[in-house]
């Protein structure tokens, strides 16, 4: 993370359904209410997922929170939101949905420099086989990590 960026949110559940190929910066189109949800931490990636649609990327299922103190004219919680990258990065990311079956995933949500940005992975997903095989090396790991401990002690 560069100086100047705090996370606000991680997509954990998409660390575990997808193998993550390579990554995006994008920057997000957002309300004011929804900016200040935001910051307050209340935002859920874990169901999200984003889409090329007429040469521009969408976010479809980000959940941010209603703000409390904003007035009548709130957001929606559940609403599509534009991404903005270049155009070259669009054509990339579109070209890899549509050809190779992948999926584009937000990993994070953070603000950087006080702009909101989100991460995109670009992933394919795992089978349930890959999903066990990843919590028994994770597990393995940690019986390792424990054994050497308690041999240093």
């Amino acid at each position: 993370m560069a100086k100047g960026s705090s996370v606000i949110t991680v997509n954990r559940k998409a660390y575990h359904d997808y193998h993550i190929q390579e990554s995006f910066e994008a920057g997000i189109v957002l309300k004011g209410s929804e900016i200040k949800s935001i910051r307050a931490g209340k935002v859920n990636l874990s169901d999200a997922y984003a889409r090329p649609e007429n040469g521009e990327l969408w976010l479809y299922n980000s959940h941010i929170a209603s703000y409390d103190a904003a007035s009548y004219n709130t957001h929606e919680p559940i609403r599509p939101r534009k991404l903005l990258l270049h155009r070259k990065e669009i054509d990339i990311l579109a070209g890899k949905v549509m050809q190779k079956s992948l999926t584009l995933v937000p990993l994070k949500l953070y603000i950087k420099h006080g702009v909101a940005k989100v991460e995109l992975g670009v992933a394919k997903g795992k089978k349930a086989y890959d999903k066990r095989d990843t919590i028994a090396r994770r597990d393995a790991e940690r019986e390792m990590e424990r054994a050497l401990k308690q041999r240093r002690r």
